[in-house]
């Protein structure tokens, strides 16, 4: 980078910045989105709730389908 484009760049740095530390957020929060151990987790306690009568059994295989269709896109994003 040079010295005229590092000054007429400088205005915009703190956008820059901001920026790069949304992207940074949003990956973190896809990581543990798609993380299978949380999502693995997270179908055990529909089981249980499903167990204790917390959920009907539609409730209960609805989040199971997304819970598993999460855990497959996760599996994919990792294969890209």
């Amino acid at each position: 980078m040079g010295l005229i484009t590092g000054i007429l760049g400088l205005p915009t740095a703190p956008l820059r910045g901001t920026v790069r530390i949304a992207e940074v957020v949003l990956q973190q929060a896809e990581e543990a989105y798609y993380d299978p151990a949380v999502v693995r987790r997270q179908l055990e306690d529909v089981a249980h709730a499903r167990e204790a009568g917390a959920l009907s059994d539609a409730e209960a295989d609805w989040w199971e389908e997304e819970l598993i269709a999460r855990l497959m896109e996760g599996a994919q994003r990792e294969r890209d």
